[in-house]
């Protein structure tokens, strides 16, 4: 007689499978609440327009003059600048981190 061939599934131990969508015993976690900007001061919400002015091409180059220069530069040529700019610009006018554009720094 031959000896009785098992399966291979008698040599290991049978592992049931939890059911998926069954009972729960853990409640959801709760949401977590999104960390709040930090507040910007006035001169960092200024100083974050001015730059907004002088990255926007449409008002012309900005290398080699000043702010209010190309401000007006703009009103002159009907391309509709800001009013908010100006209003910046005439309130800090001695300030060069105000007057000046972001190019300021690099030669022509």
């Amino acid at each position: 007689m031959t000896p009785k061939r098992g399966l291979i599934t008698d040599t290991f131990k049978v592992v049931k499978k939890a059911r998926r969508g069954g009972k729960r015993d853990k409640s959801p976690p709760p949401p977590i609440a999104e960390p709040e900007p930090p507040q910007l001061s006035e001169r960092e919400k200024d100083l974050q327009e001015l730059k907004k002015f002088d990255l926007d091409y449409k008002f012309g180059p900005c290398t080699g003059i000043s702010r209010m220069q190309r401000w007006e530069r703009a009103a002159l040529h009907g391309l509709n600048p800001p009013q908010e700019i100006k209003d910046i610009l005439l309130k800090e006018s001695t300030d060069p981190e105000y007057t000046q554009s972001l190019w300021r720094d690099y030669p022509l």
